[in-house]
């Protein structure tokens, strides 16, 4: 007998459905054909000791298992509850046989629990693209299914329990979200507010600038100052993401498995990858393709620390996510793309020996130790960092006051409202919602200068020897600094502010 049941694989962050065809005939023999990797190979371990352990059994017949498209390659445990769905089905020992609109997956354990599995999200996104009804997942997984609208989403623990649902003996409950009111709920930023930062008010206001434009940031300065403790406090002044950029996010941390009993996720990735991460963690890749840690800060924040003990070639390989903000995988046969549209947050030392150059006391760094520190970040990278921010150690007297300094909520309904302004500009162009987006054809348009703030950038660039890569940053900064004071034009007192968030473009700074 042969019975056709429905799974799903993921490639990138969509899924392609699979149809399972189960055929039970005279013989001996368990044969599985469509790409299987050893994962799914093992599955009839995982199935016959599941079966039975619920009072079934794994047919003494010949039973041929083929999972179309077959030149598809078919990874993971994942298949193992559809399969042992089909094999009950074409075996008679489940009175069910049309599954058409049902989409099944889910690992088996050998007493017949159901694991969760990855990649939750866009496997009902598609089934439902697809036009199936229903759709059987492990319990751990229905919550980050349920937050897609308009297709029924059951949870399952055991096999038992979906074979009694097929038979109409014990029914399970779908599962039902309202993605919207789950959506507003307000994100919890306590942990980490900008009002525990005592002083430093030129780097929060630099920060706020960032946050503003969605400019990328590098903090500069010595042990203790504050710069990792600053960059986490980033996120809590970012615009809340938007139910597209939620589903996006969710599908992206779906993939690797972390989003299981989630649902939703709601609140800004920040993502702090260690110095040693190798360029395939960073960007992704591997036999089997998975989402790199770029991805995984997609709508969110990548924080690098210490910026220049990552190894030369790791660094190099996220200026192509900085430009295109996309990953593209290509291997022989098949090519996977991820979005990698993130907020990039580094910090540094200033030198080798840990302090700014000519501090009193401390000890200092040759000229050759200096270039070879910063030979580690190339000019191609430094040149998609918008602001360079110095950060000295905050003085006793800061650090003694009891009162609390302005709080991040307070800096984020001024962040939103620039942001606002720049959706509403730059809304006839795709792909563009926030200024540090800005293309060479836009910044003509959008960042024109009179004869007063030319001349002051002029004299800028000639007096400090600002490298000509500054020119166009400091547009763009200057262009969310008018934004954030609700002016249509960029005046010379915002060129003035941008100029001095460029400190390493100064010439001579390492010397």
């Amino acid at each position: 007998m042969l019975t056709k049941v429905f799974g799903s694989a993921v490639f990138g962050i969509e899924a392609t459905t699979i149809t399972i065809e189960v055929n039970i005939d005279k013989g001996i023999g368990y044969h599985l054909v469509g790409l299987p990797d050893n994962a799914v190979k093992e599955s009839s371990y995982r199935i016959a000791a599941a079966l039975s352990n619920i009072g079934y059994q794994l047919p003494g017949k010949k039973i041929t298992i083929n999972m179309a498209p077959a030149d598809m390659r078919k990874e993971g445990s994942a298949y193992d509850l559809p399969i042992a769905v089909g094999v009950l089905s074409a075996s008679g020992q489940l009175r069910k046989e049309d599954f058409d609109d049902c989409l099944i997956m889910g690992e088996l354990s050998l007493d017949g629990s159901v694991q969760p599995i990855k990649g939750t999200l866009p496997i009902v996104l598609q089934a439902k693209k697809e036009g199936f009804k229903k759709v059987f997942l492990p319990k751990d997984n229905e919550l980050e299914g349920a937050i897609v609208d308009g297709i029924s989403v059951y949870g399952v623990e055991n096999l038992l329990d979906l074979i009694h649902h097929f038979e109409n003996k014990t029914l399970i409950t779908p599962t039902f979200i309202d993605a919207e009111s789950f959506f507003t709920k307000e994100d919890d930023f306590s942990q980490f507010d900008f009002s525990e930062v005592k002083g430093q008010e030129n780097i929060k206001r630099a920060m706020e600038i960032a946050a503003a434009g969605g400019h990328n940031i590098l903090l500069i300065g010595p042990p203790g100052s504050g710069k990792t403790m600053l960059a986490k406090r980033i996120p809590s002044i970012l615009p809340p993401m938007t139910l597209e950029e939620a589903l996006e996010t969710t599908k992206i941390h779906s993939i690797v498995g972390k989003a299981q009993n989630i649902g939703l996720i709601k609140t800004r990735p920040f993502r702090s990858p260690h110095h040693t991460a190798s360029s395939v963690s960073l960007v992704g890749g591997g036999s089997y393709p998975q989402p790199g840690e770029i991805s995984l800060a997609h709508n969110g924040v990548l924080f690098l620390d210490e910026l220049p003990e990552f190894k030369r070639e790791v660094l190099e390989v996220l200026r192509q996510p900085l430009e295109d903000r996309e990953v593209t995988i290509s291997r022989a046969k098949f090519t996977v793309s991820y979005p990698s549209s993130f907020m990039l947050v580094a910090s540094m030392n200033p030198s080798p020996s840990g302090y700014f150059l000519n501090e009193k006391g401390l000890s200092q760094s040759t000229p050759q130790e200096m270039a070879k520190y910063m030979s580690k970040i190339s000019g191609p990278l430094l040149d998609r960092i918008d602001l360079h921010i110095e950060v000295n150690p905050v003085p006793f007297e800061k650090l003694s006051d009891n009162s609390l300094a302005e709080n991040s909520q307070s800096i984020k309904e001024r962040v939103m409202k620039a942001r606002k302004i720049q959706s509403e500009r730059y809304n006839d162009y795709f792909g563009i919602h926030y200024n540090a987006q800005l293309n060479s054809k836009l910044l003509k348009k959008y960042c024109q200068l009179d004869d007063s703030s030319l001349n002051l950038l002029k004299a800028a660039m000639d007096k400090l020897n600002l490298s000509a890569r500054a020119y166009d940053r400091i547009l763009k900064v200057s262009r969310t600094i008018a934004d954030l004071a609700q002016e249509e034009n960029i005046k010379p007192q915002h060129i003035a502010e941008a100029i001095q968030y460029r400190s390493l473009d100064r010439e001579g700074w390492t010397n």
